[in-house]
Parts: C-alpha cells; sequence; structure tokens
C-alpha cells in the first residue's frame, strides 16, 4: 500500500477527533522547519493533519516510530509485511469504532436526560389524544397500537412490505403543524415499503390502491422517543393522510 493510501484510508476510518483551528507562532526562530516551497507547505500541513486525527488517548503514538516509517515508505521500504501492515490498522480501527460507539451513546444517555421533561410531556399529551380519538366514530385502533380510518376507498391490490409504493401524503403533529407534504412539493413520493416507520409499513399493507386514509401514529411507530431533529418533537404521535395511488412494480 503506497504511502498516502495507508494514511487517507486510516485517517477516513478512524475519524478520532474534530478539527481544531490553531494560532501560528510568528516566532520564526523557535520553527524547527523553514517552508521555503509550496511542496514544504503542504508537507507540513499533511503531517499536522495525520498527527491532529491520531492524537487520542486510545492511540499509543510513537513519533519516531512514526518518522521513521514515511522514511522507510519513500524509499519503498517496510519492516512490516502487508498482511501484518493490515492487521495493525484493522484492529485500531475496530478498537476506535468501538471507542465511538461508547462515545455516542454517552451523548445521546446525555441529551435524552436533557429531553427528558419534554419526552413525558409529549407522551402523556399523545395518550390522551389517542384515547380520545379511538372513541371517534370510523377510527380503528389495531394490535399494535396503530390507528387509522378509511377516508375513501379505492378497489386495487394491496401492497406487501417488500414492495415499493407510490403516495401523496400530508404530515402533521397533534397542534395542527405541517411537517412533511408530498402535496406541498407537488410530487408523490415513491419509497420500498420496509424502509419507512412502523407506523408506514403496518398501515400502508391494510389499504389498497386508490384508498386515502388518515393514520394516527404512536411515538414508538413512529420516531421514538429522541423524534427527529428540529422537524419531529421528541415521543410525538404523528398525524397523516395518505393516498396510495400505486404499488411500483
Amino acid at each position: 500500500m503506497k504511502l498516502m493510501r495507508i494514511f487517507i484510508v486510516l485517517l477516513l476510518t478512524i475519524s478520532v477527533v474534530t478539527a481544531q483551528t490553531k494560532k501560528a507562532t510568528n516566532d520564526k526562530t523557535a520553527a524547527s522547519v523553514v517552508l521555503k516551497t509550496q511542496g514544504d507547505s503542504i508537507s507540513y500541513a499533511i503531517g499536522q493533519n495525520i498527527y491532529g486525527n491520531l492524537k487520542d488517548p486510545g492511540i499509543q503514538l510513537n513519533l519516531n516510530v512514526l518518522i521513521e516509517s514515511l522514511k522507510d515508505a519513500a524509499k519503498a521500504k517496510s519492516i512490516l509485511l502487508q498482511e501484518q501492515i493490515t492487521k495493525v490498522l484493522t484492529a485500531l480501527n475496530t478498537k476506535m469504532q468501538e471507542r465511538q460507539m461508547v462515545q455516542q451513546k454517552a451523548e445521546e444517555e446525555k441529551k435524552k436526560a436533557e429531553m427528558a421533561p419534554m419526552i413525558e410531556k409529549n407522551k402523556k399529551e399523545g395518550e390522551a389524544f389517542l384515547a380520545e380519538n379511538k372513541k371517534k366514530e370510523g377510527v380503528v385502533t389495531t394490535a399494535s397500537g396503530l390507528q387509522y380510518k378509511v377516508i375513501t376507498k379505492g378497489t386495487g391490490a394491496s401492497p406487501k412490505a417488500t414492495d415499493q409504493v407510490k403516495v401523496h401524503y400530508k404530515g402533521t403533529l397533534l397542534d395542527g403543524k405541517v411537517f412533511d407534504s408530498s402535496y406541498d412539493r407537488n410530487e408523490p413520493a415513491t419509497f420500498p415499503l420496509n424502509q419507512v416507520i412502523k407506523g408506514w409499513t403496518e398501515g400502508l399493507q391494510l389499504m389498497q390502491v386508490g384508498d386515502k386514509y388518515q393514520f394516527f401514529i404512536p411515538y414508538d411507530l413512529a420516531y421514538g422517543e429522541m423524534g427527529r431533529g428540529e422537524t419531529i418533537p421528541p415521543a410525538a404521535v404523528l398525524i397523516f393522510d395518505v393516498e396510495l395511488l400505486e404499488i411500483v412494480k
């Protein structure tokens, strides 16, 4: 593996440090390297980037060995076989991915704790809404808790979970705010039915082509306790008006 390929792959796979902007020193007497050409600047910048991405408590980095490895690589030399290099880098990648997963989980738990009051509030409001809504005429509640109401009845076939469907839809929150609408875009949406939220996967299979349903989807069949960015609040019940236009072959 060539020098740049090794480091490009390493930098792309471990992704351990967010880039930080540092103030450059103006004290030229303290500089260990004088940058005379563009090539010098590129070389120095690459070195800074490599070290910045590798500097992590989980990596036991020996700068002297790293420098010697660079020199050897420039001479097409290596004291490690390619298989050994691959094994070392694969183990490092696995270790860093595990660390990232732990950090990500910790961040998610922290965010969840911060959002706990809103989550509980939305859960209570959603439960109260669904409890009242299921009493309304025409509303059907399935075993999963999904609620739906038939608006217009069609005569076409019903899709399976493995099918791709074309639909028009409008999604609203309990306060009536529209968060997404294919009608507004004037363009139907096409997607595999097994790659959307659970409420859609279940609900669309109840429909026939030509049907128009209104779905009332509990948060656990939608985007869960954490919601989705700024668009879907945490633990939000979602209301969808969905028109099944076609089962795409």
